[in-house]
């Protein structure tokens, strides 16, 4: 919905920013009557599964009537009315909802494959599966999100986006620095902020806001800046963006960072304002810290005083048990999964849960290889859940099936069109009844739609016994 005008935008926001455009010597009243417009929507395709999949990249393009955004190669606007979120193919992984504006700050880190690379604030996943997208299953991205909830939903993201380079925690930013001392190549810092950018969206945001907001909102990121500094390696790039309008959360923010961290330097700032671009407006600076700045040789020295012990579930990384359970698994996987072929790593167990964490440079090789990097820190998502094993079997895991970015790299498969009424049946939990030439098949069967894995069943006596887990399903 469109924000009534001037009625529900606060006074003291609006006098804020026209001081702020004055200042810049632009006119105010473009900006205002931007809130009078509809807000855009827009979705992230995942790269993977569009370049391979023609079918489903031609049906979303004609249902959702795509138009590019022109800052981000992968996203797409689309009308209110096409609604994406419920078709079939949002649960396959194929594109991710996201606002337009927030797509450009992914691409300005510029991820590569094969790097160390950490979300600090993640949740609830849209850079983080973008960073995750561009990293092409190479390399390792850690996503950190401190709130519970919000942690959960990040970790079903990643996994319904089919991310398999991808370790989510749970901490306090000020938790992580003793773990990864100067580590990683790229940091994204989506900074917690005031959310003027989504007054259009959230009308509840409007509510939220008020100057003394607007200054706990800075403090905050300078408080969060102090943990980011301390785990980007010399050479590193790092990108703090915003969602918000005001100078106080963003350019003032860079000017505090570069004069409290001289080894830093500014290489690009810019703003996506929803008067100026075809979205609801962003802040993205992209800074690197000098090659000379205190190497991870401090960092050691931190990360060696800095351990906590009271893990809530116990790790095996690499261990004698997690290699065994890897090696069932491989052979469970030849015989099903021929077509899916892991990127170096290793297995983790978390009790009767096998995980597999991939390898990234070999500065994170070398931190992984201590069991204790992980100690105290809750992992909703602990690595690409590999399988459940069970007394003399093994059980898939969903993010198992939506790690395989076509039906074909499974020996039983079953695939149907997006208007099967089978596959809406399958999403709402129910058995799938196979036609008579499919009724031998016996096992583990990847469900998917248009060739794009949705989820697991087990093929019985004619029918695909529904292993879509339950929190994932439909209503009825």
């Amino acid at each position: 919905m469109s924000i009534s005008l001037p009625d529900e935008l606060p006074l003291a926001y609006q006098e804020q920013m026209k001081r702020q455009f004055e200042a810049d010597g632009e006119p105010f009243e473009p900006f205002l009557d931007s809130y009078k417009e509809p807000r855009t929507y827009g979705l992230r395709v995942q790269p993977g599964k569009w370049s391979r999949h023609k079918t489903a990249r031609r049906n979303a393009a004609a249902l959702f009537a795509l138009e590019p955004v022109p800052w981000c190669s992968e996203g797409y606007y689309y009308e209110e009315s096409a609604r994406p979120g419920k078709h079939p193919y949002h649960h396959t992984g194929l594109y991710y909802i996201q606002e337009p504006s927030a797509m450009s700050a992914a691409g300005l880190l510029d991820p590569q494959p094969g790097e160390f690379v950490l979300d600090l604030a993640a949740a609830p996943g849209g850079k983080a599966t973008q960073i995750a997208g561009r990293m092409k299953g190479e390399g390792l991205l850690i996503a950190n999100e401190i709130h519970p909830q919000r942690a959960k939903i990040l970790a079903e993201n990643m996994e319904r986006m089919g991310i398999v380079n991808c370790i989510v925690t749970q901490a306090d930013p000020h938790a992580l620095p003793e773990r990864f001392p100067y580590r990683f190549d790229r940091i994204m810092l989506d900074a917690p902020c005031s959310g003027e950018g989504m007054f259009r969206k959230d009308p509840e945001a409007v509510k939220e806001w008020s100057p003394e907001h607007v200054e706990a909102c800075a403090l905050r990121q300078q408080d969060i800046i102090r943990a980011a500094v301390r785990m980007l390696r010399p050479g590193g790039s790092l990108v703090y963006s915003t969602c918000t309008f005001n100078r106080r959360e963003n350019e003032d923010i860079i000017a505090y960072w570069l004069k409290t961290y001289p080894e830093f330097k500014l290489v690009h700032m810019e703003r996506l304002w929803p008067h100026r671009h075809r979205g609801e407006g962003h802040f993205v600076a992209l800074l690197k810290k000098s090659p000379a700045a205190p190497d991870s040789a401090v960092g050691a020295a931190m990360a060696q005083s800095g351990r906590r012990s009271g893990r809530k579930r116990k790790a095996s990384i690499g261990s004698n048990a997690a290699a065994a359970a890897f090696r069932q698994y491989a052979e469970w996987a030849r015989e099903h999964l021929p077509g899916l072929e892991l990127p170096p790593g290793r297995p983790l167990l978390f009790g009767d849960e096998l995980y597999y964490v991939p390898d990234a440079h070999p500065g994170a090789r070398t931190l992984l290889d201590d069991a204790a990097v992980f100690s105290g820190l809750r992992l909703p998502r602990p690595g690409l859940h590999l399988a459940h094993m069970r007394k003399n079997r093994i059980e898939p895991a969903h993010a198992l099936a939506m790690a395989c970015a076509a039906a074909d790299q499974a020996a039983l498969r079953f695939d149907a069109a997006a208007d099967d009424p089978r596959i809406a049946a399958y999403l709402r939990g129910e058995p799938i009844a196979l036609n008579p030439e499919q009724g031998a098949a016996q096992g583990w069967t990847l469900v998917a739609v248009d060739g794009l894995p949705m989820g697991w069943g087990k093929a019985s006596d004619g029918m695909i016994k529904n292993h879509l887990p339950k929190g994932l399903r439909s209503p009825r």
